[in-house]
């Protein structure tokens, strides 16, 4: 099967989408399909390259603006082939309304990974494509059944969406047969540093929490801010900032935790893959309540807590009712664990994708 991806950005960018592609795209490579990933370059050339096994096309980028790389290159591209199957990332709208004007696959899938949230001015132009181009998929993924339920755009095309949740390679993350119990404890954020991430309420809680230690793993536009916040509210040594980590050393900061929270504050957090991670090294996670993936990955008093978002107050004392029970949080992570066995392994995503390929060309 001949399978084309097609987003804004593929790695060395890092992110939940551009993560979730290559590993899926990797993956269908090592089935024995043909894969192809179009994205956009950084720079002004385009660029082919094979990575894994998926041929890689970054189209010439001209500009960014409102966080999508505008590129004439890649709909020319994406005229000239001929795949089996389109697969397109969601949101994204130059690559959307380009295949639905020049694409020539013989199915279309959409993954409908977030609502258009922050940039609304965007939908008042984009919207009525965006209907048409759902209207004319031949499958959509939504990523969870909460998404489904609650997205706006994805109610009236409901008769061809089909809930595939996002899996993780789970060799990468080696279940930790005894949690350790660390003093001070030590609880973990990591993603993009972007304004839906929530890591300000984190901040700010983090003020009644004396000796409790945060580590910030991951880099983006929010990184200063933040950097000043967590310097205004004199939270010190206390928390630490590491940046962007390869992947290779990524499950030892999972490991070095004692809590896992993503205290994010807006539905552009659609799912949150890192809840998959931190789950899979058997460590409890806290999460917020957005009407999203988010509050379903992370089953409330069984693999963690759920919260109200934008509340530094609640998401305290949540955090200090976890760190005061170490046997709660040890059967937590192991439910957790479990969890993430049974419903977001990799291999488990990709059947369920490759099924609903093969009835969308049947």
């Amino acid at each position: 099967m001949q399978i084309l991806h097609v987003y804004k950005d593929y790695f060395p960018v890092l992110g939940g989408i551009e993560n979730h592609i290559r590993a899926l795209a990797e993956a269908q490579a090592t089935a024995g399909h043909q894969v192809t990933v179009l994205a956009c370059a950084r720079g002004i050339r385009t660029i082919v390259e094979t990575r894994n096994g998926v041929q890689v096309i970054k189209a010439a980028r001209l500009a960014t603006v409102a966080s999508t790389p505008l590129s004439t290159q890649q709909p020319r591209i994406l005229a000239h082939l001929r795949p089996d199957i389109v697969h397109i990332h969601s949101p994204y709208p130059v690559g959307e309304a380009a295949n639905w004007l020049w694409g020539h696959a013989r199915a279309t899938i959409i993954t409908y990974h977030s609502d258009v949230v922050r940039q609304k001015f965007i939908l008042r132009f984009y919207g009525p494509i965006l209907r048409r181009v759902l209207r004319s998929a031949d499958a959509i993924i939504a990523t969870s059944p909460r998404y489904l339920e609650t997205s706006p755009w994805l109610h009236p095309v409901r008769g061809h969406c089909f809930v595939v949740p996002l899996g993780i390679d789970l060799s990468r993350f080696p279940e930790r047969p005894e949690p350790p119990v660390h003093d001070p404890p030590r609880i973990l954020f990591v993603g993009k540093l972007r304004y839906y991430k929530g890591l300000d309420v984190l901040l700010r809680a983090m003020r009644s929490l004396p000796g409790v230690q945060l580590t910030i793993v991951g880099d983006g536009p929010m990184r200063k801010p933040w950097e000043w916040l967590a310097r205004d509210l004199e939270l010190g040594s206390r928390v630490r900032f590491a940046g962007e980590v390869p992947d290779e050393e990524l499950p030892g900061y999972y490991a070095g935790a004692d809590l896992f929270v993503l205290p994010a504050t807006a539905r552009a957090e659609a799912f949150g893959t890192v809840l998959l991670e931190a789950m899979a090294m058997a460590l409890p996670v806290i999460s917020t309540e957005l009407g999203t993936g988010t509050s379903w990955v992370n089953q409330d008093g069984i693999t963690g807590r759920v919260v109200p978002p934008n509340d530094p107050d609640a998401l305290a004392q949540v955090i200090r009712e976890l760190l005061s029970d170490p046997e709660r949080r040890h059967q937590m992570g192991k439910a957790a664990r479990e969890r993430v066995e049974a419903e977001f392994s990799l291999p488990l995503m990709v059947r369920r994708i490759e099924a609903i390929y093969e009835r969308a060309l049947g």
